[in-house]
C-alpha cells in the first residue's frame, strides 16, 4: 500500500509519523510527503533561514527515504486567508497523481489553525468518488499542538498503534535536524518529550515504543 503524509509545516511529519514512515519503508512500501506551507515569499524570513530550511528538508527526505515530496509553499499561519477550495484542489491533484492507499493527516483538535484547515481540506479531497485509491485515513498527534487542545467535544483519542521500537532512535535523529524547532525539556518539542510519548504509547499498546493515531476511516 502506498502511503502519503500530509504535514502542515516541516517537522510535523517527524513528530507524528517518522517511526511509521521508516517502518513502512522497511516493509517495502512507498511513502510520499506533502509539505503544505513554506517560508518562500514571506518577508519575515532572512535568506539564511530559507537556505537552512531547504537544507533541513533535503536531509529529512534522505533520512526518511521518501519516494516523492510535494511542496505547496502556501504561507505558514495564513491558511485561513486562502479559500479552502483552492487548498482542496491542490491536495486532490496530489492524491490523483500519487494514488495513495493510506494517508496521514494532522488531528482536527490541534491548536494551530493550519493543522485544522489541512485536516478539513485533506478529508474533503479524499472522498471516495474523488480519490478511490484511499482505503485508510489516520490522524497523527503533533507535540505542542495536539495535547494543548481545549476542545471538549474534539480530543485526540488514539485507537490505532504502530510499533516503532526499531525506528525510535532514527526518529529522534530526524527531529534533531530541525534544531531551530527544538528546545530543552520540558518544552514539548524536545527529544526527551518525544521519547516519553513513544514510551507511553508503547505502554498502552504492548510495545517498547509506538506511535499512536486516531483511525478516521478504513475501507475493506
Amino acid at each position: 500500500m502506498k502511503s502519503i503524509v500530509i504535514a502542515p509545516h516541516p517537522d510535523d511529519e517527524v513528530l507524528g509519523v517518522a517511526g511509521t514512515i521508516l517502518r513502512r519503508k522497511s516493509e517495502g512500501g512507498d511513502v510520499a510527503w506533502v509539505i503544505v506551507t513554506g517560508m518562500a515569499g514571506n518577508n519575515l524570513y532572512e535568506n539564511s533561514q530559507l537556505e537552512s530550511r531547504r537544507s533541513e528538508i533535503l536531509k529529512i527526505k534522505k533520512l526518511l527515504t521518501f519516494d516523492k515530496v510535494y511542496e505547496l509553499n502556501l504561507p505558514a499561519a495564513k491558511l485561513d486567508k486562502i479559500p479552502s477550495a483552492e487548498i482542496v484542489d491542490l491536495i486532490h491533484k496530489i492524491f490523483l497523481d500519487y494514488e495513495p492507499g493510506e494517508i496521514f493527516v494532522p488531528h482536527p483538535s490541534d491548536v494551530h489553525s493550519d493543522h485544522r484547515i489541512v485536516f478539513d481540506c485533506a478529508i474533503s479531497a479524499s472522498k471516495w468518488f474523488r480519490c478511490p485509491s484511499i482505503k485508510r485515513i489516520l490522524a497523527y498527534e503533533t507535540l505542542s499542538e495536539t495535547e494543548f487542545s481545549a476542545k471538549k467535544n474534539c480530543q485526540f483519542i488514539p485507537n490505532f498503534f504502530i510499533n516503532i521500537e526499531k525506528f525510535l532512535e532514527s526518529k529522534l535523529n530526524a527531529m534533531d535536524i530541525y534544531k531551530s524547532e527544538l528546545l530543552p525539556h520540558p518544552f514539548p518539542r524536545s527529544l526527551e518529550a518525544m521519547r516519553a510519548l513513544a514510551t507511553l504509547r508503547g505502554s498502552t499498546s504492548g510495545f517498547i515504543a509506538a506511535e499512536a493515531f486516531e483511525l478516521i476511516k478504513e475501507v475493506n
